[in-house]
């Protein structure tokens, strides 16, 4: 027999995701898809190294290894990949909650989500010098995660919610002191943009009714993305990219302005977006090497791009002549970003199953929102 051609295998490893793709709702989602995802983050969730620690140090005394140092999300290489795999064990074990691989999951959730281990970890971000940890993109992941336990109507996650739960205050805290003082948004493609970060804290505010947190973001995202125009999307991506920067403002601002309003700020702020239908006008991102920890971001990109478009589409009134662009921009960039989530190599392995699982479960444009 003739070797598969790599695409081929590509293609059939992809093909349950591109399948739920036709019917993107959380209904559809198969239970074999759901599981490829959960294993992708219990491989990870409590493997402690390799292990990247951003960590200030005042002495010899705050030396330690990750599972000492931040007990609760030590694991899937760093902090907020550990968050967001918990979330992602939570968000697929609330859907599939009699799925062979939910007992696993509830078991390492268990693990981590300890009163005492969230004391630990309360106690490591509350230090002083530690101010920008995580800022914004763990931190907005950690409420997400709380968010989605909120919502989950089981005992276990009650359990799991409250024991989070003055982790998610420190969280919330921090946020809050830091944006009124922020003078200008941070527009790259990784973790440190403001814009993908506000939507998942203003997603996070609005579903635990925390006024005071919506009412300061909305403020805030006016303040500093109601003026811009002419994104320059052409220039994306940068070569590390796993976040679109002008992509990510405008899923951002369909969440803060009313329909008419978005749909007026949006052919200013991108008039590029073609009325033909056509999926081109925006060329998938391309990996090189999948065993490298950066480069592997654009398979991210792909992903992201996906339910960013999706996000800006629901946005826009019915009849806008932009939809059959961005929806067929989002197809294109949701195969090409699904049927990279393999496993293969550890550099995507431990956080691409998160952002896959936001995208095929629609987490950003569901009814929750």
């Amino acid at each position: 027999m003739r070797p598969m051609p790599p695409f081929q295998r590509l293609f059939l490893l992809a093909l349950p995701f591109c399948l739920f793709a036709r019917t993107a709702s959380t209904e559809t989602l198969s239970t074999e898809t759901a599981a490829r995802l959960a294993n992708l983050a219990l491989a990870c969730l409590h493997q402690e190294y390799p292990n990247k620690v951003a960590h200030v140090m005042d002495s010899d005394a705050d030396a330690g290894p990750p599972r000492k140092l931040t007990p609760a999300f030590y694991g899937c290489y760093d902090w907020h990949s550990a968050v967001h795999g918990h979330w992602l064990l939570v968000r697929l074990t609330r859907l599939h909650p009699n799925a062979p691989f939910a007992a696993r999951a509830r078991e390492a959730l268990a693990t981590s989500l300890t009163a005492e281990n969230i004391a630990v970890e309360v106690a490591y971000l509350g230090r002083k010098g530690r101010e920008p940890f995580e800022r914004p993109y763990g931190l907005a992941w950690l409420l997400e995660l709380a968010l989605e336990l909120r919502e989950w109507d089981d005992p276990q996650a009650r359990t799991w919610a409250a024991a989070l739960a003055p982790l998610e205050r420190a969280a919330a805290a921090r946020l809050e002191d830091w944006l009124p003082k922020l003078a200008y948004p941070i527009r790259e493609g990784e973790h440190n943009q403001t814009a993908f970060a506000f939507g998942l804290i203003l997603d996070w505010a609005r579903g635990t009714n925390n006024r005071a947190m919506e009412d300061l973001l909305v403020s805030r995202t006016r303040a500093l993305y109601l003026a811009d125009r002419n994104c320059p999307i052409d220039y994306e991506p940068s070569g590390q990219d796993f976040l679109s920067p002008c992509l990510a403002e405008a899923d951002l601002m369909r969440r803060v302005l009313a329909q008419a309003e978005f749909a007026a700020w949006l052919k200013t702020f991108l008039p590029r977006i073609p009325r033909d239908g056509s999926g081109d006008w925006l060329p998938l991102g391309v990996v090189t090497d999948r065993t490298d920890g950066k480069l592997v971001h654009l398979d991210g990109l792909n992903l992201s791009r996906a339910f960013m478009l999706e996000g800006i589409a629901i946005g826009l009134p019915a009849a806008d002549r932009r939809l059959p662009a961005l929806r067929a921009a989002a197809a294109k960039h949701r195969v090409a970003g699904l049927s990279a989530v393999t496993g293969e190599n550890y550099a995507g392995g431990h956080w691409l199953g998160t952002f896959a699982t936001y995208l095929v479960t629609a987490r950003g444009v569901g009814p929750a929102r």
